[in-house]
Order: structure tokens, then sequence, then C-alpha cells
């Protein structure tokens, strides 16, 4: 069974600073460890605002993606390349960034995404924390129907076609399940329906289901924009 805790923020500013401080921690861990990351707008203050710090180089840390669309590394719709600032200030190796290799054909590039979520996974490496979004159509990561999650069962990554007619890679549940600390991150006043579906636990949200293997979810939210 799956707990959803709540924690609301007044404003936009606190907000901003409790993800920052959050994902600092994160990349403060130490230990072999691995921090998801989120797309959209909503993380990018946070990200901006650790990319200005100085990062020592931590041995064993890794940095992954929910998702990507499919587009090139350096589009401007591309997850990755929306933090690219924080991943320079890491300074982390090439091997310790796990992100979707768009350059690929779609179904190649997805394959090769689950297999570098399995080689980070059968390391030994831990996922600390997870950020995820949440849309208002109540979609998270990549995930944007329930047969996208039928499609999903036994895979870590699947090739997704998005409602926007972009295709894309997501994580699927399977690999959330193995997430330590999962937070749906979620700012924006046109999403307070999804976030009602999804406190309540209601089986038609897709975020809802998407984290069904977890024991324990978080749900960050600023509804003031």
């Amino acid at each position: 069974m799956t707990t959803l805790t709540t924690r609301r923020f007044a404003t936009r500013t606190a907000f901003d600073a409790a993800l920052e401080e959050r994902i600092g921690r994160a990349l403060d861990a130490g230990t072999p460890s691995a921090l998801m990351l989120s797309g959209g707008t909503t993380p990018l203050a946070a990200y901006r605002a650790l990319a200005q710090r100085s990062w020592p180089r931590t041995a064993g840390l890794h940095v992954l993606f929910s998702d990507d669309r499919y587009v090139p590394s350096e589009a401007p719709a591309s997850n990755y390349h929306q933090s690219r600032a924080l991943l320079e200030a890491l300074a982390l190796p090439a091997a310790a960034i796990v992100r979707v290799r768009t350059e690929l054909p779609l179904p190649q590039a997805a394959a090769d995404y689950e297999q570098q979520l399995a080689a980070l996974l059968s390391s030994g490496v831990r996922v600390n924390l997870g950020l995820l979004g949440l849309g208002a159509d109540g979609h998270t990561a990549s995930l944007f129907a329930t047969a996208d999650l039928a499609r999903a069962r036994g895979h870590l990554a699947i090739a997704v076609q998005r409602p926007d007619g972009m295709s894309g890679v997501s994580v699927t549940p399977d690999f959330l399940a193995r997430v330590a600390e999962p937070v749906f991150a979620v700012a924006g006043s046109d999403k307070q329906a999804a976030i009602r579906a999804l406190t309540a636990g209601d089986a038609g949200s897709v975020a809802w289901q998407a984290v069904q293997g977890c024991p324990q979810v978080q749900l960050w939210v600023y509804e003031g924009e």
C-alpha cells in the first residue's frame, strides 16, 4: 500500500528553497548514490540555484532523468539540456550521467536507457531521491495513459508517444519502485484537479498508478501560480 504525504507551501520562494535544500542534500550524500531529476519548468529555479554553488567531486554520485523528449540533446525542450548548468557545476564524469541518448533511433534509445538503469541498479547504487512532475492531465514522467503503464510492465524504461505529438523515453513504475524517496514537485494553479486526484488516490490518476510500487511517496505543492 502506498502512503502519500503532502507538504504545501504558502509561497513559490519557500517551495523553491525547500526543493533546492532537498536536492542539495541528495547531491551531498557522500556514498555511492543516484539522484533522479524531473523535467518541466517547476524544478528549474532550484537547479539554477544549485548550479551557482561550488561542488566537491563526490565519488559514486550518479544523476539520471525521469524522462526526456526525443529531441537533440542541445534542444531547449530536452530535460537533459535544461539541467546542463547543474551537471557542469557538479563536474561528474560522463559515465555518472545516465541520460537518454536521443542520438540513437527511438527504440534503441529506450532500450539503451533501460540497460543503463539496469546496470546502475545492479552495481548496488541506491537512488536516494527521485523527483517527479505532475501534469495538469495527471501524467508523470512521460507516462500519460493506462496503455503506457501496461506496456511498461517488466521494463525499467520505455519509448512513448506523447499527446503533444512528440516522442519520448520514460522510466516506468518498476523503476520508480526502486527509488528510496519519490517526491512529486508540483507548482501551478492549473494542476489543482490533478493534485486532488493524486491526493485522493484516484485509480484514474496515471501518476497515482505509477507509484503504486512505492511504499512512501511525497507531494510537495505550491498552487499559487
